[in-house]
Protein backbone atom coordinates (compact mmCIF):
# COMPACT_ATOMS: atom_id res chain seq x y z
CA UNK A 1 0.00 0.00 0.00
CA UNK A 2 1.41 3.41 -1.03
CA UNK A 3 2.36 5.61 1.89
CA UNK A 4 2.96 8.75 -0.17
CA UNK A 5 0.10 10.67 -1.72
CA UNK A 6 0.34 13.55 -4.15
CA UNK A 7 -2.28 15.93 -5.46
CA UNK A 8 -2.70 19.40 -6.95
CA UNK A 9 -5.24 21.97 -5.76
CA UNK A 10 -6.05 24.56 -8.42
CA UNK A 11 -7.98 27.70 -7.44
CA UNK A 12 -8.89 30.53 -9.84
CA UNK A 13 -8.46 34.22 -9.19
CA UNK A 14 -11.61 36.30 -9.07
CA UNK A 15 -12.99 39.73 -9.81
CA UNK A 16 -15.59 41.05 -7.38
CA UNK A 17 -17.97 44.03 -7.39
CA UNK A 18 -18.56 43.66 -11.14
CA UNK A 19 -20.06 47.02 -12.12
CA UNK A 20 -22.92 47.73 -9.69
CA UNK A 21 -22.50 44.40 -7.86
CA UNK A 22 -20.65 45.76 -4.83
CA UNK A 23 -20.10 42.91 -2.32
CA UNK A 24 -22.58 40.76 -4.27
CA UNK A 25 -21.32 39.56 -7.66
CA UNK A 26 -18.07 37.71 -8.38
CA UNK A 27 -16.42 36.23 -11.46
CA UNK A 28 -13.85 33.41 -11.42
CA UNK A 29 -11.11 34.04 -13.99
CA UNK A 30 -8.55 31.83 -15.69
CA UNK A 31 -5.45 32.63 -13.65
CA UNK A 32 -4.82 29.97 -11.03
CA UNK A 33 -3.18 29.55 -7.64
CA UNK A 34 -1.80 26.00 -7.47
CA UNK A 35 -0.80 23.91 -4.46
CA UNK A 36 1.37 20.90 -5.31
CA UNK A 37 1.04 18.73 -2.22
CA UNK A 38 2.78 15.54 -1.15
CA UNK A 39 2.25 13.65 2.11
CA UNK A 40 4.54 10.80 3.25
CA UNK A 41 2.69 8.97 5.99
CA UNK A 42 5.49 6.42 6.40
CA UNK A 43 7.48 8.95 8.41
CA UNK A 44 6.81 9.33 12.10
CA UNK A 45 8.08 11.97 14.48
CA UNK A 46 8.62 14.65 11.84
CA UNK A 47 10.90 17.49 12.90
CA UNK A 48 9.05 19.99 10.68
CA UNK A 49 6.91 22.67 12.37
CA UNK A 50 3.36 21.29 12.38
CA UNK A 51 4.74 18.45 10.15
CA UNK A 52 4.59 20.84 7.18
CA UNK A 53 7.18 22.32 4.81
CA UNK A 54 6.26 25.18 2.46
CA UNK A 55 8.03 26.22 -0.74
CA UNK A 56 6.88 29.06 -2.94
CA UNK A 57 7.22 30.56 -6.40
CA UNK A 58 5.36 33.45 -7.92
CA UNK A 59 4.07 36.90 -6.98
CA UNK A 60 5.77 38.39 -3.92
CA UNK A 61 8.57 35.81 -4.00
CA UNK A 62 11.40 38.33 -4.19
CA UNK A 63 9.88 40.89 -1.84
CA UNK A 64 9.55 38.51 1.09
CA UNK A 65 5.81 39.14 1.40
CA UNK A 66 5.03 35.42 1.58
CA UNK A 67 5.95 33.60 4.79
CA UNK A 68 7.14 30.00 4.54
CA UNK A 69 6.31 29.39 8.20
CA UNK A 70 3.22 27.14 8.34
CA UNK A 71 2.11 28.94 11.51
CA UNK A 72 2.06 32.26 9.63
CA UNK A 73 1.34 31.51 5.97
CA UNK A 74 -2.33 32.21 5.24
CA UNK A 75 -2.92 29.02 3.25
CA UNK A 76 -1.56 26.66 5.89
CA UNK A 77 -3.12 28.63 8.75
CA UNK A 78 -6.52 28.18 7.11
CA UNK A 79 -5.87 24.48 6.52
CA UNK A 80 -4.86 24.10 10.16
CA UNK A 81 -8.11 25.72 11.25
CA UNK A 82 -10.10 23.15 9.26
CA UNK A 83 -7.97 20.31 10.65
CA UNK A 84 -8.29 21.44 14.28
CA UNK A 85 -12.04 21.80 13.95
CA UNK A 86 -11.96 18.07 13.22
CA UNK A 87 -9.64 16.98 16.02
CA UNK A 88 -6.36 16.97 14.06
CA UNK A 89 -3.74 19.16 15.75
CA UNK A 90 -1.22 19.29 12.87
CA UNK A 91 -0.63 18.20 9.31
CA UNK A 92 0.10 14.55 8.50
CA UNK A 93 3.81 13.66 8.79
CA UNK A 94 6.08 15.05 6.08
CA UNK A 95 3.52 17.24 4.34
CA UNK A 96 5.12 19.37 1.61
CA UNK A 97 3.12 22.22 0.08
CA UNK A 98 4.66 23.86 -2.97
CA UNK A 99 2.73 27.03 -3.84
CA UNK A 100 2.68 28.40 -7.40
CA UNK A 101 1.01 31.80 -7.43
CA UNK A 102 0.71 34.00 -10.54
CA UNK A 103 -2.08 36.12 -9.00
CA UNK A 104 -0.84 39.66 -8.27
CA UNK A 105 -1.08 40.60 -4.60
CA UNK A 106 -3.27 43.51 -3.55
CA UNK A 107 -4.46 44.30 -7.08
CA UNK A 108 -8.16 43.44 -6.92
CA UNK A 109 -7.94 39.95 -8.41
CA UNK A 110 -8.84 38.01 -5.28
CA UNK A 111 -5.39 36.81 -4.21
CA UNK A 112 -6.40 36.47 -0.55
CA UNK A 113 -9.73 34.89 -1.44
CA UNK A 114 -7.95 32.29 -3.57
CA UNK A 115 -5.52 31.59 -0.71
CA UNK A 116 -8.39 31.07 1.74
CA UNK A 117 -10.27 28.74 -0.61
CA UNK A 118 -7.11 26.77 -1.41
CA UNK A 119 -6.31 26.55 2.30
CA UNK A 120 -9.75 25.19 3.18
CA UNK A 121 -9.45 22.61 0.40
CA UNK A 122 -5.94 21.71 1.63
CA UNK A 123 -7.31 21.02 5.10
CA UNK A 124 -10.04 18.83 3.66
CA UNK A 125 -7.65 16.79 1.53
CA UNK A 126 -4.77 16.21 3.95
CA UNK A 127 -7.20 15.53 6.78
CA UNK A 128 -9.20 12.99 4.79
CA UNK A 129 -12.33 15.06 5.47
CA UNK A 130 -14.15 13.91 2.36
CA UNK A 131 -17.57 14.35 3.97
CA UNK A 132 -17.19 18.14 3.74
CA UNK A 133 -19.44 19.40 0.94
CA UNK A 134 -18.78 22.48 -1.16
CA UNK A 135 -21.37 24.41 0.81
CA UNK A 136 -19.74 23.42 4.10
CA UNK A 137 -16.32 24.45 2.77
CA UNK A 138 -17.95 27.80 1.93
CA UNK A 139 -18.85 28.17 5.63
CA UNK A 140 -15.20 27.69 6.61
CA UNK A 141 -14.08 30.20 3.97
CA UNK A 142 -16.52 32.80 5.26
CA UNK A 143 -15.23 32.46 8.82
CA UNK A 144 -11.96 33.86 7.48
CA UNK A 145 -12.78 35.99 4.44
CA UNK A 146 -16.07 37.87 4.79
CA UNK A 147 -16.35 38.67 1.09
CA UNK A 148 -18.59 35.96 -0.37
CA UNK A 149 -18.29 37.33 -3.91
CA UNK A 150 -14.54 36.56 -4.07
CA UNK A 151 -14.50 33.24 -2.21
CA UNK A 152 -17.76 32.10 -3.81
CA UNK A 153 -16.35 32.63 -7.29
CA UNK A 154 -13.00 31.01 -6.39
CA UNK A 155 -14.66 27.98 -4.79
CA UNK A 156 -17.58 27.34 -7.13
CA UNK A 157 -16.36 28.99 -10.34
CA UNK A 158 -18.15 30.97 -13.02
CA UNK A 159 -20.20 34.14 -12.67
CA UNK A 160 -21.90 34.08 -9.27
CA UNK A 161 -24.24 36.06 -7.11
CA UNK A 162 -23.68 35.65 -3.37
CA UNK A 163 -25.21 36.68 -0.08
CA UNK A 164 -24.63 36.22 3.65
CA UNK A 165 -27.31 35.17 6.09
CA UNK A 166 -27.82 37.45 9.12
CA UNK A 167 -25.71 36.11 11.96
CA UNK A 168 -26.89 35.72 15.53
CA UNK A 169 -25.02 37.70 18.21
CA UNK A 170 -23.28 34.47 19.18
CA UNK A 171 -22.20 33.83 15.59
CA UNK A 172 -21.09 37.42 15.12
CA UNK A 173 -18.34 36.92 17.67
CA UNK A 174 -16.87 34.24 15.38
CA UNK A 175 -16.69 36.01 12.04
CA UNK A 176 -12.97 35.32 11.72
CA UNK A 177 -10.59 32.53 12.66
CA UNK A 178 -10.26 32.31 16.48
CA UNK A 179 -6.49 32.47 16.10
CA UNK A 180 -5.70 32.30 19.81
CA UNK A 181 -7.35 28.87 19.89
CA UNK A 182 -5.75 27.66 16.68
CA UNK A 183 -2.23 29.00 16.37
CA UNK A 184 0.63 29.69 18.77
CA UNK A 185 2.38 33.06 19.03
CA UNK A 186 3.15 35.20 17.10
CA UNK A 187 0.37 34.28 14.68
CA UNK A 188 -2.45 34.44 17.17
CA UNK A 189 -1.66 33.69 20.77
CA UNK A 190 -1.20 30.74 23.08
CA UNK A 191 -2.20 27.37 21.69
CA UNK A 192 -4.83 26.28 24.22
CA UNK A 193 -5.03 22.75 22.81
CA UNK A 194 -8.80 23.13 22.57
CA UNK A 195 -10.79 22.33 19.47
CA UNK A 196 -11.82 25.65 17.90
CA UNK A 197 -15.51 26.26 17.31
CA UNK A 198 -16.76 25.17 13.89
CA UNK A 199 -18.49 27.70 11.65
CA UNK A 200 -22.27 28.04 11.76
CA UNK A 201 -24.00 26.16 8.96
CA UNK A 202 -25.19 28.07 5.90
CA UNK A 203 -23.31 31.32 6.50
CA UNK A 204 -23.43 32.19 2.83
CA UNK A 205 -25.19 31.13 -0.34
CA UNK A 206 -24.48 31.47 -4.04
CA UNK A 207 -26.17 31.15 -7.41
CA UNK A 208 -24.50 30.79 -10.78
CA UNK A 209 -25.53 33.12 -13.57
CA UNK A 210 -25.14 32.35 -17.29
CA UNK A 211 -22.27 33.96 -19.17
CA UNK A 212 -22.21 34.49 -22.94
CA UNK A 213 -19.27 32.56 -24.39
CA UNK A 214 -18.31 35.46 -26.66
CA UNK A 215 -17.36 37.66 -23.70
CA UNK A 216 -13.75 37.78 -22.45
CA UNK A 217 -12.27 39.82 -19.60
CA UNK A 218 -9.32 42.09 -20.32
CA UNK A 219 -7.52 42.71 -17.02
CA UNK A 220 -5.29 45.80 -16.96
CA UNK A 221 -3.08 45.44 -13.90
CA UNK A 222 -1.22 48.53 -12.58
CA UNK A 223 2.08 47.96 -10.80
CA UNK A 224 0.97 49.22 -7.41
CA UNK A 225 -1.17 47.78 -4.64
CA UNK A 226 -4.35 49.05 -3.01
CA UNK A 227 -5.03 47.46 0.37
CA UNK A 228 -8.65 46.35 0.74
CA UNK A 229 -8.86 48.05 4.16
CA UNK A 230 -7.73 51.33 2.63
CA UNK A 231 -10.20 50.98 -0.24
CA UNK A 232 -12.97 50.33 2.28
CA UNK A 233 -11.99 53.34 4.37
CA UNK A 234 -12.77 55.81 1.58
CA UNK A 235 -16.37 54.60 1.28
CA UNK A 236 -19.10 56.59 3.04
CA UNK A 237 -21.04 55.26 6.01
CA UNK A 238 -24.32 55.92 4.18
CA UNK A 239 -25.42 56.66 0.62
CA UNK A 240 -27.97 59.00 -0.98
CA UNK A 241 -31.15 57.16 -1.92
CA UNK A 242 -30.84 58.05 -5.66
CA UNK A 243 -27.40 56.42 -5.79
CA UNK A 244 -28.70 53.22 -4.18
CA UNK A 245 -31.63 53.16 -6.61
CA UNK A 246 -29.21 53.73 -9.50
CA UNK A 247 -27.23 50.62 -8.57
CA UNK A 248 -30.28 48.49 -7.85
CA UNK A 249 -31.69 49.25 -11.29
CA UNK A 250 -28.46 48.19 -12.97
CA UNK A 251 -27.74 45.12 -10.88
CA UNK A 252 -31.16 43.81 -11.89
CA UNK A 253 -30.04 44.03 -15.53
CA UNK A 254 -26.46 42.82 -15.28
CA UNK A 255 -26.84 39.00 -14.93
CA UNK A 256 -29.34 38.93 -17.79
CA UNK A 257 -27.25 41.21 -19.99
CA UNK A 258 -24.05 39.18 -19.59
CA UNK A 259 -25.87 35.90 -20.25
CA UNK A 260 -27.40 36.88 -23.57
CA UNK A 261 -25.86 35.69 -26.83
CA UNK A 262 -25.05 37.62 -28.91
CA UNK A 263 -24.17 40.26 -26.29
CA UNK A 264 -25.87 43.66 -26.47
CA UNK A 265 -23.04 46.23 -25.98
CA UNK A 266 -25.30 49.15 -25.09
CA UNK A 267 -27.27 47.15 -22.52
CA UNK A 268 -24.13 45.74 -20.89
CA UNK A 269 -22.46 49.16 -20.78
CA UNK A 270 -25.55 50.60 -19.06
CA UNK A 271 -25.76 47.67 -16.64
CA UNK A 272 -22.10 47.99 -15.56
CA UNK A 273 -22.33 51.53 -14.22
CA UNK A 274 -21.85 52.14 -10.51
CA UNK A 275 -22.26 54.89 -7.92
CA UNK A 276 -21.50 53.01 -4.69
CA UNK A 277 -17.77 52.36 -4.76
CA UNK A 278 -15.95 53.40 -7.95
CA UNK A 279 -16.50 57.18 -7.59
CA UNK A 280 -15.08 57.10 -4.05
CA UNK A 281 -12.01 55.08 -4.99
CA UNK A 282 -10.84 57.43 -7.72
CA UNK A 283 -8.64 59.18 -5.15
CA UNK A 284 -6.69 55.92 -4.72
CA UNK A 285 -6.47 55.08 -8.42
CA UNK A 286 -5.40 58.02 -10.60
CA UNK A 287 -7.21 58.05 -13.94
CA UNK A 288 -9.99 55.68 -12.84
CA UNK A 289 -12.92 58.01 -13.48
CA UNK A 290 -11.64 59.13 -16.89
CA UNK A 291 -11.05 55.51 -17.94
CA UNK A 292 -14.53 54.34 -16.90
CA UNK A 293 -16.29 57.34 -18.45
CA UNK A 294 -14.29 57.62 -21.69
CA UNK A 295 -14.28 53.94 -22.72
CA UNK A 296 -17.66 53.12 -24.28
CA UNK A 297 -18.95 50.75 -26.97
CA UNK A 298 -19.58 53.79 -29.15
CA UNK A 299 -15.94 54.89 -29.03
CA UNK A 300 -14.27 51.46 -28.94
CA UNK A 301 -15.37 48.54 -31.16
CA UNK A 302 -15.55 45.24 -29.30
CA UNK A 303 -15.89 46.84 -25.86
CA UNK A 304 -18.90 46.03 -23.68
CA UNK A 305 -18.08 47.78 -20.42
CA UNK A 306 -15.37 48.80 -17.98
CA UNK A 307 -15.25 48.51 -14.21
CA UNK A 308 -12.92 48.36 -11.25
CA UNK A 309 -11.95 44.80 -10.32
CA UNK A 310 -12.58 44.27 -6.63
CA UNK A 311 -11.04 47.09 -4.62
CA UNK A 312 -8.64 47.82 -7.49
CA UNK A 313 -6.39 49.02 -8.88
CA UNK A 314 -6.96 46.46 -11.67
CA UNK A 315 -9.40 47.56 -14.35
CA UNK A 316 -11.62 44.92 -15.94
CA UNK A 317 -12.81 45.55 -19.49
CA UNK A 318 -15.39 43.10 -20.83
CA UNK A 319 -15.10 42.70 -24.58
CA UNK A 320 -15.76 40.45 -27.55
CA UNK A 321 -12.84 41.54 -29.76
CA UNK A 322 -10.00 44.07 -30.17
CA UNK A 323 -8.55 43.08 -26.81
CA UNK A 324 -5.06 44.48 -27.43
CA UNK A 325 -6.42 47.79 -28.65
CA UNK A 326 -8.70 48.11 -25.62
CA UNK A 327 -5.84 47.31 -23.25
CA UNK A 328 -3.57 49.77 -25.02
CA UNK A 329 -6.01 52.65 -24.61
CA UNK A 330 -6.50 52.01 -20.89
CA UNK A 331 -2.76 51.57 -20.34
CA UNK A 332 -2.20 54.90 -22.11
CA UNK A 333 -4.58 56.60 -19.68
CA UNK A 334 -2.65 55.17 -16.74
CA UNK A 335 0.64 56.21 -18.33
CA UNK A 336 -0.54 59.84 -18.25
CA UNK A 337 -0.39 59.44 -14.45
CA UNK A 338 3.04 57.75 -14.59
CA UNK A 339 1.55 54.34 -13.78
CA UNK A 340 2.99 51.25 -15.46
CA UNK A 341 0.65 48.33 -16.23
CA UNK A 342 0.56 44.90 -17.73
CA UNK A 343 -2.50 43.14 -19.08
CA UNK A 344 -4.04 39.73 -19.67
CA UNK A 345 -7.04 38.34 -21.52
CA UNK A 346 -8.89 36.05 -19.12
CA UNK A 347 -11.96 33.85 -19.40
CA UNK A 348 -14.53 32.66 -16.87
CA UNK A 349 -13.03 29.72 -14.99
CA UNK A 350 -14.33 26.63 -13.26
CA UNK A 351 -14.04 26.51 -9.49
CA UNK A 352 -11.42 24.88 -7.28
CA UNK A 353 -10.36 21.41 -8.37
CA UNK A 354 -8.24 18.63 -6.90
CA UNK A 355 -6.19 16.39 -9.22
CA UNK A 356 -4.43 13.31 -7.88
CA UNK A 357 -1.18 12.11 -9.40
Amino acid sequence: MATETKFIIKTPCSSANIGPGFDVIGLALSMYLELHVSVDRSVSGSSLPLNCRITYEGEGQDSGEISLDPEVNLITRVALYVLRCHGQRSFPPETHVHIKNPIPLGRGLGSSGAAVVAGVMLGKEVGGLHHLSGERLFDFCLMIERHPDNVGAALFGGFVGTYLKPLTPEDTARVEIPLSEVLPAPAGGIDTGDTPPSPPHGIGHHIKFPWAQEIKAVAIIPEFEVATAKARAVLPASYPRPDVTFNLQRIALLPVALGQSPPDPELIYLAMQDKLHQPYRQTLIPGLTEIVESMTPATQPGLLGVCLSGAGPTILALATSNFEEIAGKIIAKFKENDIVCNWKVLEPAEGTTVTRS
